[in-house]
């Protein structure tokens, strides 16, 4: 399996999500299942997990100015994203989307070297593939969490499995 492919499966599983989560009423979505400072409800994972895409592809690995560098009235790691509707969220996302697609499109060298400048300490640098799959696994990580949420709200969220996406049509 190679990032552009499996980043087509997640824009595929994002695009299911993301029609579901239009579906859920506004206080669902917004409802504090998890107490804590950081990740509330629904949409603070979905905000955090486009913020950490848009940091470490464009903002780190290609050390471009991100949306984030824009005047966003939230931290990428507390969203608080109950100020935004989620129309703007999605939106947010669809453009993240677009300019990762874009990058991957441009077959960039995955083995090249990234530095992480005040990201991390204990690591001064990874390869470009590391920090793909960390991003692409964070999401599938956080994305659990709000399938997870969904359930506690009472509703059945959609089915996400990479082989659903994936699978060879069955020949009839």
């Amino acid at each position: 399996m190679n990032v552009p492919d499996y980043y087509d499966y997640l824009t595929a599983a994002r695009e299911q999500l993301w029609n579901f989560l239009r579906a859920l009423p506004a206080d669902d979505l917004n409802r504090e299942l998890i107490p804590g400072d950081r990740f509330r409800n629904i949409k603070d994972l979905l905000l955090h997990v486009i913020d950490f895409e848009d940091h470490w592809i464009h903002g780190v690995a290609r050390g471009a100015k991100g949306y984030l560098d824009q005047d966003y009235p939230h931290d990428w790691r507390v969203p608080r994203a109950d100020q935004y509707e989620l129309s703007w969220i999605l939106s947010y996302g669809r453009s993240i989307q677009a300019e990762t697609l874009r990058f991957l499109d441009s077959k960039p060298d995955l083995a090249s070297q990234v530095a992480l400048i005040n990201d991390d300490p204990e690591i001064s640098s990874v390869s470009l593939d590391e920090l793909l799959w960390n991003v692409m696994s964070h999401e599938v990580r956080h994305t659990a969490q709000i399938a997870l949420l969904i359930r506690m709200l009472g509703h059945t969220p959609p089915w996400l499995d990479y082989l659903r996406f994936t699978r060879p049509k069955v020949l009839s």
